[in-house]
Formats: structure tokens, sequence, C-alpha cells
């Protein structure tokens, strides 16, 4: 198994199975409803997550929820831990819609406070951070190493977080002083206040996983600063970290990033209440992981036929694929777990046992269920059969027309006939 690291700019390949991988993977901030851009990575990593087990590896995936942010305390003044609780309790009901079921552990931020405390306490104690009126900041300057992930240049990073008492005004905060407006906060070496944002996954990346683990994934906007800071402050810590770094590419309307701020999003729940998981599930196979991938209606109408040709081929007699069919789909999978390529092989097959194990793969399994009509509609179907037997065809052609009214059509086949739904 290889798979693309931001880190190394290249493939890099996975120990042999059963090695135990630890995956952790940037959550939402829960202010709102999650916008389907969230999806993209709950989504990449679940199915990853499933194959890598499906090959023999123990994976424990972690996926985060960052109930403390700026955002949170914007949305909702005086109630944003309610707002938290709520906003999570929606994103966990949103995804649970697709029916992957792979996050082994959905960490809190507010669960990983003691954690978080010890993990600043302990850069302070070996000089890679500093506190200023209740708040702490990391020394970007002693970490000669910053930027490997991103490709920023130290001399040329701009200011994070503007303070004008920081030494540098590239240093970020690890711990934040409570402000008027912010109705939560916690006690800490330096007061009341709260963490912020790049220490937190790195506390319950390390709190889960350990020390050190194989794969931290996320979206390629969080590159830099989050993901780089992450890196930073892990490993002035002494800890290895995450040895792969994986990015998935954005979710966009008419080729520029979808964001709550541009007004252009749609929700999760929203998307799933008008295509269906199924479809879903289908429009977001089609692009690799690490590319782009435009959201319209005619990308997602154009998934749906997929599902509609899949549900197709159980309605037809099995016929065997090819030798090496199997093989093939691994392999796609296997060379930086690439979706289309395994979905190309999947349309091409008519085999109904080698198409339902691949569908399972990625939580498509119900493809393969059929419908069946209702006993009212299968009697006007035998009831057509009878009337062809005896060359009653005027009629025969009228109960066909009464079953196509309600959404069925007839199939005639050498065992007699089947009711197929329309799509």
């Amino acid at each position: 198994m290889r798979l693309y690291s931001t880190l190394e700019r290249g493939i890099v390949p996975l120990p042999e199975p059963p090695a135990r991988l630890g995956m952790y993977v940037c959550g939402p901030t829960v202010y709102a409803r999650a916008h389907i851009g969230n999806a993209r990575p709950f989504l990449v990593f679940s199915w990853l997550a499933r194959w890598l087990r499906l090959r023999g590896y123990a994976v424990t995936l972690v996926h985060n929820i960052t109930d403390v942010d700026d955002k949170i305390f914007v949305a909702a003044p005086g109630r944003s831990g309610e707002r938290a609780d709520e906003a999570t309790a929606w994103y966990l009901e949103d995804t649970s819609r697709f029916g992957l079921d792979e996050v082994d552990h959905f960490p809190r931020v507010t669960e990983t406070m003691t954690e978080i405390v010890a993990f600043i306490v302990e850069l302070v104690a070996r000089d890679f951070a500093y506190d200023i009126d209740g708040a702490v900041y990391f020394r970007v300057s002693r970490w000669p190493e910053y930027g490997q992930l991103s490709g920023q240049r130290p001399t040329e990073v701009e200011e994070q977080e503007p303070n004008p008492l920081k030494e540098d005004p590239r240093d970020f905060a690890l711990w934040k002083a409570s402000k008027p407006n912010e109705d939560r906060s916690w006690d800490s070496p330096w007061g009341r206040g709260r963490p912020g944002w790049h220490i937190e996954c790195s506390a319950m990346a390390a709190k889960l996983l350990g020390p050190v683990f194989e794969i931290h994934g996320g979206g390629v906007d969080i590159v830099f600063p989050h993901h780089e800071n992450e890196l930073a402050q892990s490993r002035a810590r002494g800890h290895e970290f995450a040895r792969i770094w994986m990015h998935n590419g954005m979710l966009r309307f008419t080729g520029e990033k979808m964001s709550k701020s541009l007004g252009n999003v749609e929700s999760i729940k929203a998307v799933l209440d008008r295509w269906g998981s199924e479809t879903t599930l289908l429009f977001f196979l089609t692009a690799h992981w690490r590319s782009p991938i435009d959201f319209s209606d005619e990308r997602l109408a154009d998934a749906q036929a997929r599902a509609e040709g899949l549900r197709e081929v159980f309605r037809n007699p099995s016929e065997p694929a090819p030798p090496d069919a199997w093989q093939r789909f691994e392999a796609a999978l296997d060379d930086d777990f690439s979706t289309p390529e395994a979905l190309a092989l999947v349309h091409e097959w008519r085999d109904h046992e080698l198409l339902r194990r691949a569908l399972g793969v990625f939580g498509l399994s119900s493809l393969a269920k059929q419908e069946e009509a209702p006993p009212e509609l299968q009697e006007l179907a035998r009831a057509r059969q009878e009337a062809r037997t005896i060359k009653e065809f005027a009629e025969a052609d009228r109960l066909r027309t009464e079953i196509e009214a309600a959404g069925w059509e007839v199939r005639d086949d050498p065992e007699g006939f089947r009711l197929v739904p329309h799509p």
C-alpha cells in the first residue's frame, strides 16, 4: 500500500500488514450545520480506514471535534457551549447517514484540556514557548525545520496572530487569555483562558494515538498554518508525531473553494435530503482524493445515473468477470487510493458477487438490493402475462401501461417476468 505524503512531496509505502496504523483526521469546528465540503475528509479517510482494515491492517481512526473556537463565540454569544454541543450532534447525525461507521474516536477539545495544558507546560520547560499577560506563544525561531511541511520559508512567514508584545511576529498562540466576550474558559498556570487551535489537535492525537502514528489527514486548506504548527510543536516536544501527511483536495462551486464566508455552501443534511447517500458517495468517489472536486447539480445528476447503472446490473443475470478483475481493483486502491480508477473498473463488471464485494468497500452495498414491487402490481404483471399467453395483446398493453404509471417496468425473461422500478 502506497500513499502520497505532503511532507515527502511524493508516494511513500506503508508498513506491511498486519501492522497497527494510527490515523488522525482534522474534523469540523462546530458552530453551525456542517457544509458538504466537511464531508470530504470524513469520507476519504473513512474509506481509506475501511480499505486498510480489509487489507489486514489494525487501524485506529480518530476524527476530532473542535468545540472551542472564536467562530463558536461569535456564532452563539453567551451560549457557545450549548451551540457546540448542538452542532456536534448535528455533525454526528449527518455523517452517520453515510453508513460507514469507521471512526473509532470523536474526541472533543473540551475533553482534552488537562492534556493540552500539560503539553504547553512541557514546551515552556523546553524553552520552545513563553507567556505574555496570560497568553502563551510558540517560538518559531527555535524550530529550524519550520516550514518543512507547507514549503513556507521561515523568513517569509507572515504574522499569524497579531500581538505587539510577541518576541517574533511569526510566533503562534498555544494558550489565549480570556476575553470579555468569551463565555467559556479554563484554569491554567497562566490564568483563565483557552487553548489555541493548533495545540488542540496535537494534544488529542497524542492522547489517543501516542507520540508517533502513521497518518495525519485533513483538507489542503489547513496545511498552513494549522498542520505546519502541529508538526513543529509536536516535534519540539520530542515526539515524532505523524509520519505521513495526507491532504484532500477542496470541494468547489464553479471552480472556487466552497465556504460559509463566501455564502456558496449547502449543508451535508440538505445534500443528503435531496440526493440521498448513494448518489453523494458516488459523487465523491469520482475524483481522486488529492484533487479538487466541483460541486454542481450536473455532477450530482451524473452520480445519480451511475448509481442507477449499478442497480441495473443486479436486475440482469450475473456474468463472470475476468480472472484478474479483483486484483486490478486492489491495485488501483493500493496505489495512492485511486477511487476513480477503482470505480471505472467496477462499472465494467457484471459479476454480482464481485460487484457486491467492491461496493461494500465504499458503503454502497444497498445498490445490490432489489426493491420488490407491491403485491397488487405483481398481480397486474401476472394478469398481463396470461393475456399475452392467450394473445390478448391489447389487454396486455393496457396492463403494462397501468404498471408503468405506478413507476414500474415489466421485463420479460425466460422465467416469466421481472418488475423493475423506474429510475
